[in-house]
């Protein structure tokens, strides 16, 4: 082959309320498989979140400032029209347990009748963060768990901000 490889664009969707060191293992990845990856905060979603939609970004920039070609953004609607608006060809989702898996399939296939152009790529998360998941987390923190492990030091942060326990 010759030229300019061609730098595909990824779009890794999520609440990241808040981001863990199970996302950040994604992220990393798909960096590492994608010229350039958007983390895509989700404005909307069937859950309340803890933290507001700019604190989701703004922990989810600072976790991910040491990746050259990670950008993190915001969005609103479906995610495949967002992806189709930043000219993305995947959406990237990680995969914990068959549970995971069930879900992300029926979304994938849905994506798929709605953008047959952006594709779903799965990322089996590390072993180590296989049962991690955002409200994991916050449950271990309010009961007085450390979570310093589970996620970056500015989640860490911002959960203490929250007013949550002060033993981590």
């Amino acid at each position: 082959m010759s030229g300019t490889p061609v730098q595909h664009v990824a779009v890794c969707p999520g609440s990241f309320d808040p981001i863990t060191e199970g996302h950040l293992d994604v992220i990393r990845r798909a960096a590492k498989l994608f010229g350039w990856v958007i983390v895509a905060v989700g404005a909307d979603g069937g859950k309340q979140p803890l933290f507001s939609l700019e604190e989701r970004v703004e922990m989810a920039r600072v976790a991910c400032a040491q990746l050259r070609n990670v950008e993190v953004d915001s969005f609103r609607g479906l995610v495949v029209e967002y992806a189709r608006r930043r000219g993305a060809v995947a959406l990237i989702k990680g995969l914990r347990a068959i549970s995971d898996f069930e879900r992300e399939v029926q979304m994938a296939l849905v994506n798929r009748k709605l953008a047959d152009d952006v594709h779903t790529v799965f990322l089996v998360t590390h072993s180590d963060y296989a049962f991690l998941s955002s409200s994991l987390v916050k449950e271990i923190f309010n009961l007085g768990g450390d979570i310093s492990d589970l996620v970056p030091g500015v989640v860490l942060e911002g959960l203490k901000s929250k007013g949550g326990s002060r033993k981590s």
